[in-house]
């Protein structure tokens, strides 16, 4: 659910278009005066369809990215009208010029969000076809590499047991026989 309904935005950009102030508005309507410009300069260049809310989630391009920010550095507008231009929000431009700053290209590249999967019965699956296309020389080196995670992963379950057992004592009393 939207916060405030496209009738309401449109009509509060009509009004400060017939030349109420965005101050004036904002006390009428309990809004800040800051939305209220936002609202119009987004109507003003792209029109009425703006101010409706988005069905569907978007993603762009890294290429799509780099020309915002581009288009941000090279001309002499505010970020907030580049994004009315652009039909993005203000803060993404931003993240997207960090990101840049930080990373390059790589960093304006699209990623899954959430935790990485875990190796299930359908990734092992994968992970076997992909197995049978390599090199058996590629394919031992990347199974060796396995073993050694696997390895490793084991002896740190039984250092945290050993020590837990240490520090805890074992839940049962071991019997001694006679």
């Amino acid at each position: 659910m939207t916060k405030y309904s496209p009738t309401l935005k449109a009509e509060i950009v009509q009004k400060y278009l017939d030349g109420q102030s965005s101050v004036e508005l904002s006390r009428q309507y309990g809004l800040s005066a800051s939305e209220i410009r936002k609202w119009v300069q987004r109507f003003k260049l792209s029109g009425v369809n703006t101010l409706k809310p988005r069905r569907t989630r978007r993603s762009f391009t890294a290429e799509f990215k780099l020309t915002v920010i581009d288009y941000y550095h090279t001309h002499e507008m505010s970020m907030i009208e580049v994004a009315a231009k652009f039909d993005v929000n203000a803060c993404q431009i931003s993240a997207w010029g960090k990101a840049f700053d930080q990373e390059g290209l790589a960093g304006l590249q699209p990623r899954r969000k959430g935790r990485p999967p875990k190796m299930g019965i359908k990734s092992s699956k994968k992970h076997l076809r992909h197995l049978k296309d390599q090199s058996e020389l590629e394919r031992l080196r990347e199974e060796v590499s396995q073993l050694k995670k696997e390895n490793h992963d084991l002896k740190l379950e039984r250092d945290v047991t050993k020590k837990s057992i240490a520090l805890f004592g074992r839940l049962k009393p071991v019997k001694k026989r006679k």
